[in-house]
């Protein structure tokens, strides 16, 4: 059968509003996730996780386990598979974490020490619940503070950059601001836990995932387990949310390898407890910063200093101090990241990895500046505007940073501001208002589309691509939409495989950048291919776009996008307890694909600003090494009565060199919230919090709310 058709003149999907093409299936249960699609003849495995921070383990006691009910296996160092983890991955060599079962060392507590496979999930967890582990303990270090022995600068690129003499220009500055802000570890927390079922299927291994991009899960574990690329297929159709947390991790090798043992169809989803320990969290931070001015607030030396921790086993960065590397000329300027290995897990990409820590330390301090030069702190930004990359000197391929600040200050009232703090009180409510500025870098990575105009008249998608709840399938229908000049009824977006080929992950704000690039070139091609009235065969014709060769084309340049943050807030004199009133944020993210999703996207980013600001903190217990409360009972996150109106928009960010126009806007959305809403908090009460989260105990015990307190007519007020 063949059908005569072609494009249709049909433009200007991009830039409306379009509601998620999924929607429906995943508001009625229609979307099944990793961990809910039926397999015949599924086993469950269930982690068993060290309770030591370091040492050995001794033994396994295997043997009554798998007396009990349904239980299938036990595997653990001393009977698994084995695997390769010496090799260079996408992302590098691999985290040690993910060759389980390779040997007896522990390095951190919640190490995997053995996995539990039976009937049932239930008969797993009780199975894996009476399992009895012996350890050899040893001494264990998690203690994190500035300036501990032992921290160091990874021998890597970005992580040291100089120009001129600091010293002296500090030194020649009329105001300085030298002071040191923290931010505790913080976890992802996905909706979704992690979850994979692995079997093996026409020689082939077949795993269900929950992931940030199936090519990349595929080939890692294609070399984890010495495979043929081509022997191993990923499938992540929908996911529950990620945040730089589901990339390759122990569950995903511990079901392939129970596959393998059991030659049946095996799923391990993680607890959320276990997750604190497994998929990577945000390290805390300690940061330095040092601001030199003139009297005008013109900067003469900027110095921002960073120390994260890591592991004993696998070296990873929170590189806070690279912030304000594109953001703010000074004669002379210093970023350095440092690190410490401690008796811990592996830290991780966290949304806005390095950004969102380094805006809070390095905007507080700016608004600190301001206070100091006499200056609004929108005047300072703008008096410290550079006319190409500070430190890398290159041109800016746009910057619309002062145009975010320009209609951010208009529609927040920004001009009746008095400059002083405590000014404002409404009973025993001090009321105060704060900014900041955000940037998060524009990348891009290679990927491959194919694009198929079907017999029935409609066209297919197909590429690996992730949607992960950013409502990127809607993104892509859209664009391949544009380009194919005919209505997004008519396009059907497949993603999310790995037999589609090799696409970036989601991950970086890069990906419907990435994607999009590859979809738009695909639908050229193929419209290339179609004659206006010819004829369409029953398999459709297909066009294939690969992007790889053409990332090398595109100009040396400063590619970010940038923002605006301002909050209100209001500080109890009585009880120390911040509420946060408004929110706005205004970005410049060149090409906005669907307005509905963006804001989204960017009010979810401003929302865990919040979150950071107040209420997330991951502890560690020192006898122990293990967190504290480690579920979303004992570590706090935003709920629905903290979270005030928000609202996110943007400016016109167009960059006519670009082939896409897409800037991404998956990350930026957190960026300089916290600080925002710290320097908020310092207008309502002139006080300085430079340690996250602002919590009610440290606005008590500060002690300078006492006059405010009598003044408001005693704590009762």
């Amino acid at each position: 059968m063949t059908t005569t058709t072609g494009p249709t003149t049909v433009t200007g999907s991009v830039g409306t509003a379009h509601t998620r093409v999924d929607g429906l299936d995943k508001v009625t249960g229609a979307a099944r996730y990793a961990g809910e699609i039926p397999f015949t003849d599924l086993a469950h495995g269930w982690l068993v996780l060290s309770t030591i921070a370091r040492g050995r383990v001794r033994s396994v006691d295997a043997e009554p386990v798998l007396a009990m009910p349904g239980v299938l296996t036990v595997l653990h160092h001393g009977n698994a598979p084995r695997v390769d983890i010496d090799y260079e991955g996408m992302l590098g060599r691999p985290d040690p974490l993910i060759g389980v079962f390779q040997h007896d060392q522990v390095p951190f507590s919640g190490w995997p020490v053995a996995l539990v496979v039976a009937e049932t999930s239930e008969q797993a967890r009780e199975a894996a619940e009476a399992l009895v582990v012996h350890y050899d303990q040893e001494p264990h270090d998690i203690e994190f503070s500035h300036g501990r022995p032992g921290a160091y600068t990874p021998d890597t690129d970005g992580m040291r950059v100089e120009k001129g003499d600091l010293e002296a220009e500090l030194a020649a500055s009329a105001h300085v601001v030298d002071a040191e802000y923290t931010t505790p570890e913080e976890h992802h927390s996905p909706m979704e836990p992690h979850a994979a079922t692995a079997r093996w299927e026409g020689g082939r291994l077949d795993l269900v995932d929950s992931n940030q991009g199936s090519t990349w899960i595929a080939g890692e574990l294609a070399k984890v387990f010495s495979l043929d690329p081509a022997s191993v297929r990923v499938r992540s159709e929908h996911v529950g949310g990620a945040f730089g947390s589901k990339g390759l991790r122990v569950h995903q090798v511990c079901a392939a390898m129970a596959a393998t043992v059991l030659d049946r169809p095996v799923r391990v989803v993680l607890t959320r407890r276990q997750m604190f320990s497994l998929v990577g969290y945000r390290s805390p931070t300690t940061q330095r910063v040092r601001l030199g001015a003139e009297p005008d607030g013109r900067l003469r030396a900027f110095d921002h200093q960073g120390q994260s921790l890591t592991s004993t086993i696998y070296e990873f960065v929170e590189a806070s101090a690279g912030f304000g590397r594109p953001m703010y000329a000074a004669d002379a300027h210093r970023s350095v990241n440092r690190v410490v290995r401690l008796d811990v897990p592996t830290p991780t990409y966290m949304r806005a990895p390095g950004e969102a820590p380094g805006s809070f330390a390095l905007e507080s301090a700016l608004d600190e500046l301001a206070e100091k030069c006499g200056m609004d702190p929108i005047a300072l930004r703008a008096r410290n505007e550079p006319a190409v990359g500070p430190v890398s000197g290159l041109p800016f391929s746009s910057r619309n940073l002062t145009a975010c600040f320009d209609e951010g200050a208009r529609r927040f009232g920004w001009a009746g501001r008095d400059p002083r703090p405590r000014t404002r009180r409404e009973g025993r409510w001090l009321i105060g208002t704060g900014t900041a500025a955000a940037t998060f870098p524009v990348l891009v990575g290679p990927a491959t589309a194919a694009v198929t105009a079907e017999a029935d008249g409609t066209f297919a998608v197909r590429i690996t691509a992730a949607d992960v709840g950013t409502g990127a399938r809607t993104a892509l229908t859209l664009i391949a939409a544009d380009a194919l000049e005919v209505a997004p009824d008519r396009v059907k977006v497949h993603i999310a495989d790995s037999d589609f080929g090799p696409a970036m992950i989601a991950g970086g704000s890069m990906g419907t950048r990435s994607w999009g690039w590859a979809v738009t070139g695909a639908a050229r091609e193929l419209r290339e291919k179609l004659v206006p009235g010819g004829d369409i065969p029953a398999e459709g014709i297909t066009a294939r776009f690969d992007t790889g060769a053409l990332l090398g084309t595109l100009s040396q340049k400063e590619r970010h996008s940038y923002g605006a943050q301002f909050a209100e807030v209001a500080v109890d004199v009585a009880t120390g307890e911040v509420r946060v009133r408004r929110m706005l944020g205004i970005f410049a993210a060149g090409r906005i694909i669907n307005p509905l999703t963006a804001r989204s996207q960017l009010v979810g980013g401003m929302t865990w600003g919040l979150s950071m600001a107040l209420h997330e903190e991951a502890v560690r217990d020192r006898a122990s090494g293990a967190p504290v409360g480690p579920d979303l009972a004992g570590y706090h996150v935003a709920a629905h009565a903290d979270v005030p109106h928000i609202e996110a928009d943007w400016v016109d960010d167009p960059d006519p060199e670009d082939p896409v126009g897409i800037k991404g806007i998956g990350e930026i959305g957190i960026v300089g919230a916290a600080a925002a809403i710290a320097n908020a908090v310092w207008h309502a009460t002139g006080v300085r919090h430079r340690n996250l989260p602002i919590r009610p105990d440290r606005v008590i015990e500060d002690g300078r709310l006492d006059g405010a307190v009598s003044e408001a007519g005693g704590s009762g007020a």
